[in-house]
This record gives structure tokens, C-alpha cells and sequence, in this order.
């Protein structure tokens, strides 16, 4: 399983519509595999498949527990997720991108959301999520609609090109 290229901005793939998963066969399985590889290998915490070059609604996001860092964390692998509600609490957060290197900004998100969609097997799921967990997938989903973090960023910020982001 080979890590997949994660493509940076402007490249036009980040800025399009995914498209939904209607096969959960090999390829979609593969397009799992390969980017689970690939968000380890970049540190990331989580990805989407616009980020790999597929206009696909695939999300991937690796959480661990926020109050115990020894509990190893959890990888969340959800296929044409949806945000069926929003908290009306906001909450303002420091986000980067794997696709958009060096950069940083302060993005307000609703502080519980939750998600509907698909397991990689596609089986339905349904996930009610707060805090941090909450933020990677806005910011996930976000991509699957072409909407970048720096779109909602009410101020963006230059940081280490070795920094590690959402």
C-alpha cells in the first residue's frame, strides 16, 4: 500500500465537489488503504480524498483522547459524510492543511456536530461529536465541498514549513 501524493493549492481537484461513493469494492477499499498510509506518513490528523487527487467522498480522521494521551487513538473512516446538525456554541480554533504548507489560521467552528454517512463497508453511521473531534471533521467535509480552512480563516498566519496540521 503505497502513500498517495497530497496535492497542494492551487491545484483545481481541492476546489471541486466530491462526489459520492456509490461502490464499496476494491477500488474504494484501495483508496482507503492507500490513504490511511498516506496520513500516517504525513503526520496528519485526518484527510480527505480531494487531498489525494480523487474527487471522491472519503474522509479519514485519527483522533485519540483528549484528557489521556496514553489511550491510542481512533481512526474514523467515514464515506459521504454529512453534518446533519450543528451546535449553535462556536469556537475558535488554530487550523493548518496538508495541502496548504506554511500556513495557519484562526477558523470558528461549531462545537458539536453530528455526522452521518458511511462506514468503508457501507454500513450507515452516525457519530455525535464535541470539541477538537468536532473541528477536524468541519474541516474535513469542508474539503469534499471545495471549501479550504483559509476560506473561513478570520486571520491566516505563516509557521514552520515542518509544522505537522489538522
Amino acid at each position: 500500500m503505497p502513500a498517495r501524493e497530497v496535492i497542494i493549492v492551487p491545484h483545481p481537484t481541492l476546489r471541486k465537489k466530491a462526489a459520492p461513493v456509490t461502490d464499496f469494492g476494491a477500488e474504494t477499499q484501495q483508496l482507503i488503504d492507500d490513504m490511511i498510509v498516506t496520513l500516517h506518513e504525513e503526520s496528519g490528523a485526518g484527510l480527505a480524498a480531494p487531498q489525494v487527487n480523487v474527487s471522491r467522498q472519503v474522509i479519514l480522521v485519527e483522533f485519540g483522547s483528549e484528557e489521556d494521551e496514553s489511550i491510542p487513538p481512533t481512526l474514523y473512516v467515514t464515506i459521504n459524510p454529512k453534518i446533519s446538525r450543528f451546535s449553535k456554541e462556536l469556537v475558535s480554533g488554530a487550523e493548518g492543511c496538508l495541502s496548504i504548507p506554511g500556513l495557519m489560521g484562526e477558523v470558528e467552528r461549531s462545537q458539536e456536530i453530528v455526522v452521518e454517512g458511511q462506514d468503508r463497508h457501507g454500513e450507515p453511521l452516525k457519530m455525535k461529536l464535541r470539541g477538537w473531534i468536532a473541528r477536524i471533521f468541519q474541516h474535513e467535509i469542508d474539503h469534499l465541498n471545495g471549501i479550504l480552512y483559509t476560506d473561513r480563516a478570520t486571520n491566516v498566519w505563516e509557521t514552520d514549513e515542518n509544522f505537522n496540521p489538522v
